[in-house]
Parts: C-alpha cells; structure tokens; sequence
C-alpha cells in the first residue's frame, strides 16, 4: 500500500534563489521566526509554552453537549477536559495532575 504524499516531504527539496525571489516584506518575519528558537517557525502562543496537545474525535452529540456546558459554565472547554481527565485518573487510582 502506498502512503499518500506529505507536504513534508518537500521540506528537504532546495529550490534555486533564480526560481523564488522573495518579497521584501517577508525578510523580517522570517528573521523573528529564527530568533525564537524554532526551526523557522514560531514557538507559539504563551499559554502553550510547556504544554501538549491531546486530541481526540468524538460525535457531534458529545462534541455539542461539551461546547454548550463550556458556554453555560463560563468556562473553556479545555478546563472541562482537564477536569474530566483528572476525574479518570482518580477514577483508575492514579494522582490528578491538574490543569
């Protein structure tokens, strides 16, 4: 089976300075985007600094349900996801981490 063309895969390709010229306007960004210590992109919002993305595909019932509770509570649904996380984790006898 063959897997299907990644975008990614282009990252390596050295493209001629002859073929793309770039604006004038794009030095500077690209400039910030090195200095942040990233591989030519942005580190991020603050917020995210030392955190991990968990994701995961739910119905649009359940997706639904979540949003409109975050909504009702004043809440993220973030927050909501930490708490129901930590409620398993105690739930299986491990510790809370937290938020």
């Amino acid at each position: 089976m063959s897997r299907k063309p990644s975008f990614a895969n282009l990252r390596d390709r050295t493209v001629p300075e002859s073929v793309v010229a770039p604006p004038a306007a794009s030095q500077p960004v690209a400039q910030t985007q090195n200095q942040t210590g990233g591989q030519g992109a942005t580190s991020g919002p603050a917020s995210r600094q030392g955190r991990k993305q968990i994701a995961g595909f739910f119905t649009p019932e359940m997706s639904f349900a979540m949003h409109t509770l975050a909504r009702r509570q004043g809440r993220s649904l973030q927050a909501l996801m930490a708490e129901a996380f930590n409620d398993v984790l105690r739930k299986h006898g491990e510790s809370p981490i937290g938020d």
